[in-house]
């Protein structure tokens, strides 16, 4: 199986994206951090990431998630975010690599995981607060920045896919991918 991820700014739009995925019919994996932050806010923690085992929950939530989607066999399948994208919200919420968050990363480095293509959406030039989004757009350029860095860091290319509307963008992802 061939895995891509989809990265980039908080509140760019790859959720929509991997909506449009789905809807031409590709094989598709939710964010996690965003249901991690969901299922705790359900529970009564108004702000789970400033929780010292955030980090660690969504490397849990990714990894199933990255089983569950390897067991269905499908040639391409498409991830919004990863667990590089995790290590980048670790240093960028300016905490150490976490013990686990370090072993998955070694483990998808090694088992080469994802492709090394990165489709990495451009932000919007705002962004929409929500309740699992509550980040200034001064802040995400930063977390943008650190991506890019954490990416890079660990060889992969990024692919920047330009402002357009999902549907365009999942297309000009599609066409990105049958060029690989």
């Amino acid at each position: 199986m061939k895995r891509f991820v989809l990265t980039g700014t908080p509140g760019a739009g790859k959720t929509t994206v991997i909506d449009a995925l789905r809807q031409l019919g590709q094989a598709a994996v939710g964010e996690a951090a965003t249901d991690v932050i969901d299922r705790e806010q359900a529970a009564g923690n108004p702000e789970p990431w400033r929780d010292a085992g955030f980090v660690d929950a969504v490397v849990a939530v990714q990894r199933e998630r990255e089983a569950e989607a390897s067991s269905h066999g499908a040639g391409v399948c498409f991830f919004d975010r990863s667990p590089v994208c995790t290590l980048a919200l670790s240093r960028f919420l300016g905490r150490p690599t976490s013990p686990a968050l370090a072993a998955e990363i070694d483990r998808i480095q090694r088992a080469q995981t994802y492709q090394r293509t990165v489709f990495f959406l451009a932000n919007l030039g705002f962004i929409v607060p929500s309740a699992a989004r509550r980040i200034s757009f001064e802040d995400a350029l930063v977390f943008e920045r650190v991506h890019r860095e954490t990416y890079g860091e660990l060889g992969y290319q990024l692919l920047d896919v330009a402002v357009a509307t999902p549907g365009e963008r999942a297309e000009a992802i599609l066409e990105m991918v049958a060029d690989r």
